[in-house]
Parts: structure tokens; sequence; C-alpha cells
């Protein structure tokens, strides 16, 4: 007898992971959830996760509880993340979601639709040893943008609160994030606003400057 493998479906909080989960719940009934995160989330993002964990009936894990930004930020001598330096998504996201599979074969699940083009989940382990095969099934169905809100709006849910103002789902001060989003923060979250501009940071003696953009 084989090894059992088990079905893994990683949610960001955002809506194309969460149409996603709702989507595959009746077709694949043993599916686990998990939610790697930073602690450093919207209040939005966590109360939609609640909505969405009562709608599939069954618990999301949360990951990476224990080691979260600031721990690795005091280890990175406060370098905060950038695009060219992404050590948040390597160790609050990829690493916790390894470490939740183990050794285990498992499928992962993700929410990559037919309309978009990128690469999905890259393994921090080594390739000929990976135990993770990626499965994409809103490419594989066709699944667009459009049938993503159609999806979410049929199930009850809806969009998180966090759409009104914000394209993505992510840490409260992403450096993905535009300046509207920016903008967007400080009239929602002002309290928010003010703990991402403390975490800028200047360097007298090296005179380098850590700034989110």
């Amino acid at each position: 007898m084989g090894q059992k493998i088990r079905h893994i479906l990683g949610l960001s909080g955002g809506k194309d992971s969460s149409a996603l989960a709702i989507y595959m719940r009746d077709r694949v009934p043993e599916m686990e959830y998990a939610f790697c995160d930073t602690g450093k989330e919207l209040p939005e993002t966590y109360e939609f996760l609640d909505r969405l964990e009562a709608f599939l009936g069954k618990k999301i894990n949360r990951l990476n509880a224990e080691r979260e930004f600031d721990h690795w930020l005091s280890v990175f001598g406060g370098l905060l993340p950038s695009s060219q330096v992404r050590w948040c998504t390597r160790l609050l996201k990829i690493k916790p979601f390894e470490d939740f599979v183990g050794e285990d074969k498992a499928y992962n699940y993700i929410a990559i639709r037919a309309d978009e083009d990128r690469v999905g989940y890259k393994p921090l382990k080594n390739v000929e040893a990976r135990n993770i095969e990626p499965k994409y099934p809103f490419k594989e169905d066709g699944i667009t943008e459009r049938d993503v809100y159609r999806i979410l709006e049929e199930s009850g849910l809806g969009l998180p609160e966090y759409y009104k103002w914000r394209t993505r789902s992510g840490c409260y001060f992403c450096f993905y994030q535009r300046k509207a989003e920016w903008i967007g923060l400080k009239k929602n979250h002002p309290d928010l606003f003010e703990l991402a501009k403390d975490y800028e940071k200047f360097n007298k003696e090296t005179g380098e400057r850590y700034t989110w953009s």
C-alpha cells in the first residue's frame, strides 16, 4: 500500500485563495487548509478567515505563531524586506508551510487563475527531493477573475473588507502596496500606519536607511 497523499490548500486571506477553498470544498472533502500568519495581517483578514472557516466547516490551521515578523526582522538586523530581498515570503510563508507538510507527500492547491501568467509555489527544499506537488485547479478549469468574484458572491461571503481600499492580501505594511493603498491604510487604520512608519530606520553608523519603498 502506497503512502497516503495529503491535500493541502494554502490561504492568504485574499480573494483568489479563498475562492479556491470554496471551489474545492466539495470536490476534495479531505482537504486541509493552512494560513501562514505573519502576525502583521490586517484585522479584516482575520475576520474574513473566521467567516471562511465557518463556511468550510473545517479548521484552518494557523501557522507560524511562534516566530513572527519581528523575530526575523531582528535576525536580519533591521533590514526590511523588499522586492529584491523577500525574506518575509521565504521565512514567514514558504518555510512554515513546508514544515507543516513535513516529509509527507502532498498536493499543494494554488489559486493561480486561468487569466494569470505567473509562477506558483517555489520550494525551499531541493527540487529533486521535493515531496510537495503543486496543483492549479483554476488554470485547469479555466477559472478567471470574473469567476472568482462570482464564487465569492454566490457563497455569501463576498470580498474581505480591505478590498474597498486595497488590491491584495498581506501584511499591513507590505512593500508592494501602491501609494493609494498607503493612504488607505492611514485612513482606515491610522494606528497601523504609524506602526509601519516606526519600522523605518536610519543607521547613523553605516548611513543605511531602511524604508518600505
